[in-house]
């Protein structure tokens, strides 16, 4: 009989999170589980690791029957410690989330929902990260958690090439709204950042960044099309972030 696919479950809202409990329970009918996730929200960490002072890992009891744990350190550190520490080897799949919020276009470069599942698809894992676009504490995730069933269901039996991971993201709304999956480019969206400036009880400066985020890339072939009209998107991503067609006319440079 042959073994059932080891999947990696992470985030980064925290193993407390409503996000990746319904992952779990989506993973749950395709192989067996292990869970490891920040102890607190890593939102926004991107690809940061923790390299100056120790990580703690904790064995804890959270989601029945399966293997949990959680982590000091940012999603990336998470899914390091459960390759080399934990698994000692690699899983079959790697999935992080389900993220409150969207990771489409250059969220992607900020999320930490998504650096976990670059850092997967560096090991040479099938990595695929899930975003549902409601910031909501009781957001529904009926949606969201039927897709991430179905396209990793889809990854274990067709694989994902090596190099590259999926970046998934689900409009809000129930099942019944979701037009259907497409398959998408990154779209070119962009923070226009400012900041809230606050004065502390002390007389000293402090700031929030907060910004509006806007896209000026009217493609119907973008993730951002793919989700303003209630579509899932699906792009694949790779962390090889070489401008490969600029090679040659670098190459024309006097130095």
């Amino acid at each position: 009989m042959a073994a059932k696919p080891l999947i990696l479950i992470t985030n980064d809202d925290s193993i407390q999170a409503k996000g990746i409990a319904n992952l779990v329970e989506a993973m749950r009918p395709l192989g067996d589980l292990l869970v490891v996730a920040p102890d607190k929200p890593q939102s926004g960490m991107g690809h940061a690791i923790t390299i100056n002072h120790p990580l703690r890992l904790k064995k804890v009891s959270v989601f029945e029957g399966i293997e949990s744990y959680t982590c000091s350190g940012t999603p990336v550190d998470c899914v390091k410690l459960a390759i080399y520490e934990i698994i000692k080897g690699r899983p079959t799949l790697l999935v992080s989330g389900i993220n409150h919020g969207s990771n489409a276009a250059t969220n992607v470069l900020y999320s930490g929902t998504m650096s976990a599942a670059v850092e997967g698809a560096i090991e040479g894992i099938p990595s695929i990260g899930f975003s549902l676009l409601d910031h909501h504490s009781e957001a529904d995730f009926e949606a969201a958690a039927h897709y991430a069933r179905e396209i990793a269901q889809r990854a274990l039996s067709e694989g994902i090439q090596k190099g590259v991971c999926l970046n998934v993201n689900i409009p809000k709304g129930r099942p019944e709204t979701i037009q259907g999956v497409k398959i998408c480019r990154q779209g070119r969206a962009f923070w226009e950042d400012s900041f809230d400036k606050r004065t502390d009880p002390f007389g000293v400066d402090y700031f929030w960044l907060t910004g509006d985020f806007n896209s000026t890339d009217k493609g119907e072939d973008t993730d951002m099309w793919a989700l303003e009209n209630n579509y899932i998107s699906v792009v694949p991503t790779q962390f090889d972030m070489t401008a490969h067609h600029l090679i040659s006319s670098l190459n024309e440079w006097e130095f």
